[in-house]
């Protein structure tokens, strides 16, 4: 008699497409909402810090009326906030995201140039915080497994710490003082490895947390002992059994992380002086260019959206019991 997941080949892939066309509906209409909570959260946050954005754009003529007319015009800032509100929501779906008070350009051609730094960037740190947990894990679960304790010290350390002073001590350590990395060319390979390092120590650390406890309950089910009883070797079970049962839980916290990454990025970007959003949103923040901080939002806001959507494809592929109650529930 067949239990839940002992299905055919058919089956089990009609459920995978079932599942994976339930997970897209249901993600275009959450991603809709999110997009709106941000602007709408962004929009009201911007307006409600102190600070006008006129005299902040018209600096040292600040008090000149004619200037201060000139460009509450041009901006449309005579407006109402509700109105302005209205109007961008109205644009967002056109893909007109504004012009940017600061660079007097389309938002969407300002952030084209800049996203692709910060997703290098974001890319980088993902695979190094992958390698980096694995690494731990299989080190300290296996032939190392004594110096676990040590392990989870450091990485309590490196959890509590945030991205930009791991960077600041990476810079002062492996650039200014042993002069291994250079940063004087930032478009080189060379120059990617401390920041995306920076971000990536601490989320490698949080995602070894999650694997090790996920392996380690793998290997107390009675599958991992059985392997055991037929002569494989505890690392050669750990390795090809125990790691694939604790990914899941990895892949849907990886989901959550990526999207925060855009955000850590921004940060460390200045830090390093590397180009990206990090520059122009520094710029945006300090002269309230609200159609610019927003334009970063939604590229922040839909990066989560997306990596929580292909992570979720991606626990469905990986692990059949998800499948079945995917399945179950339409």
């Amino acid at each position: 008699m067949s239990g839940p997941l002992e299905q055919s080949p058919e089956t089990d892939s009609r459920a995978r497409r079932r599942a994976l066309a339930r997970l897209i509906s249901t993600r275009i209409l959450g991603a809709v909402f999110v997009l709106w909570a941000a602007v709408t959260l962004t929009f009201l946050a911007v307006h409600a810090t102190p600070g006008d954005t006129v005299s902040l754009l018209l600096g040292q003529n600040r008090d000149d009326p004619v200037l201060r007319a000139r460009t509450i015009e041009r901006w449309g800032l005579d407006h109402p906030l509700w109105y302005q509100y209205l109007l961008y929501l109205v644009r967002i779906p056109t893909g007109d995201l504004g012009v940017s008070y600061t660079f007097s350009r389309p938002v969407t051609d300002l952030l084209a140039e800049s996203i692709g730094p910060t997703l290098q960037l974001a890319g980088a740190a993902t695979l190094g915080a992958v390698i980096i947990a694995y690494l731990i894990t299989f080190a300290t679960s296996t032939r190392l497994k004594a110096l676990r304790p040590v392990s989870q010290f450091i990485e309590l350390i490196l959890l509590s710490a945030p991205s930009f002073w791991i960077g600041i001590v990476l810079l002062l350590v492996f650039s200014f003082k042993l002069g291994w990395f250079s940063i004087v060319d930032p478009n080189s390979p060379q120059a990617l490895v401390l920041p995306a390092l920076s971000l990536a120590l601490p989320i490698g650390c949080y995602l070894a947390q999650i694997l090790r406890d996920g392996a380690d309950r793998a290997m107390e089910q009675p599958f991992a002992l059985t392997s055991r009883s037929r002569g494989l070797s505890t690392t050669r079970v750990y390795s090809a059994h125990a790691l694939k049962h604790g990914t899941v839980p990895v892949i849907t916290v990886l989901g959550l992380i990526i999207g925060s990454l855009i955000g850590g990025a921004v940060v460390v970007e200045q830090v390093f002086g590397r180009a990206g959003l990090g520059q122009i949103a520094v710029q945006a923040v300090n002269v309230k260019d609200v159609p610019l901080i927003l334009g970063v939002t939604i590229v922040a806001t839909g990066a989560f959206v997306i990596a929580s959507t292909l992570v979720d494809v991606a626990a469905l592929a990986i692990d059949p019991r998800l499948r079945a109650a995917s399945t179950a529930r339409s």
